[in-house]
């Protein structure tokens, strides 16, 4: 049982991680797009599509640094130091923007509505690239000695660091987009879908080029993707990242014959899955790439030396916070899906929850 409880958390942590990203990667996407949509309304309408939920998105990044600082304090310690900088930016990013979400809606001047718009749309983008950035510098490896970090402070900044960042915007662009799909419609659906196609081969370009380098940066990642057995059991990840290319391009024009042919519903109320094929294919994609990461680094929390074995805390201490979120984790969860339940639909021009 003892020897359980890293790989536990572990997982519990990947999995706040993963859902952080999903959902506020289309949060943040959204303020990625309003440069490509210039209207008061078209902006309202995207805003007021996430208006109900997207302060509980970043639940999930707070249990996952909260988890690690708790459960695993040796890749806490080290990894904070070596990311310091693009994680304030970060954080700092995360604040501006949630402020300008609020105060964008109190403008009484089209001036203070134009400058909270940019305030969102930028710090929605300085957020999204500290994040892709401080994946990178994990990534490609952190240096430690004696158990606490032995690198520089500009360690983080590196071309690969570089393009995981500019990645990461091109994928929360492309979950916004798709999300819009899905909640809104008309001529802010029918854009959505045209930056959704040129955004979804970016991305899948952005996918392809990582996943070429990421095997150079160390030859653990090497031996994972082209060593046998490893090989065998990482294949099903690029192949289904090509079924659900597939997918995803054969469904953006099916979304908009779909929303021609569908009667009006002057409710509001009108929800059709099926518009939501694209979100849930891209969705796929980030999955399937968070996959690919973990067979990669696998059983390393903090590569390319220190397991989670080697960085977790006591294990009374792992049980004893397990118990905690035992109880935790199940009411976030309800309470999250009911808010995305009872806020479904489309959202239309002049319509919100403000």
């Amino acid at each position: 049982m003892e020897e359980s409880l890293p790989l536990i958390w572990a997982v519990i942590i990947a999995t706040a991680v993963f859902l952080y990203v999903c959902m506020d990667g289309f949060d943040l996407g959204l303020g990625i797009l309003f440069p490509w949509f210039q209207e008061k309304e078209e902006r309202d309408v995207m805003v007021n599509s996430v208006a109900p939920v997207w302060d509980g998105n970043e639940t999930w990044l707070v249990m996952g640094g909260g988890g690690l600082f708790a459960v695993f304090p040796l890749a806490y310690a080290t990894i904070l130091p070596a990311l310091y900088m693009p994680l304030i930016l970060m954080l700092l990013a995360l604040i501006f923007r949630g402020v300008s979400f609020e105060m964008r809606f109190k403008a009484e001047t089209a001036w203070g509505q134009t400058w909270w718009d940019r305030a969102f749309s930028w710090g929605s983008y300085l957020a999204t690239f500290c994040q892709g950035i401080a994946l990178g510098a994990l990534v490609q490896g952190i240096r430690v000695e004696n158990r606490s970090y032995a690198g520089g402070w500009w360690d983080w900044l590196t071309p690969f660091s570089l393009l995981t960042g500019l990645a990461l915007v091109i994928g929360y662009g492309l979950l916004g987009a798709c999300w819009l799909i899905w909640r809104s419609e008309g001529d802010i659906a029918a854009k959505a879908r045209r930056v959704a196609r040129v955004l979804g081969f970016a991305t899948l370009g952005c996918i392809a080029l990582v996943s070429m380098i990421m095997p150079l940066l160390q030859p653990a990642f090497y031996e994972r993707w082209f060593s046998m057995p490893w090989m065998l059991r990482a294949a099903p990840v690029p192949l289904l990242v090509l079924l659900l290319a597939w997918l995803f391009f054969r469904a953006l024009p099916a979304t908009a014959a779909r929303e021609a042919s569908a009667p009006h519903d002057p409710t509001g109320r009108s929800f059709r899955w099926r518009d939501g094929v694209p979100f849930l294919c891209v969705l796929g994609w980030f999955f399937l790439s968070y996959t690919g990461l973990g067979i990669s680094l696998w059983p390393n929390i903090v590569p390319p030396d220190i397991s989670i074995w080697d960085a977790a805390a006591s294990p009374s201490s792992l049980l004893f916070l397990l118990v905690g979120a035992s109880i935790l984790i199940p009411i976030i969860l309800c309470y999250t899906g009911y808010t995305y339940w009872l806020f479904r639909g489309k959202v239309r021009i002049g319509e919100g929850y403000h």
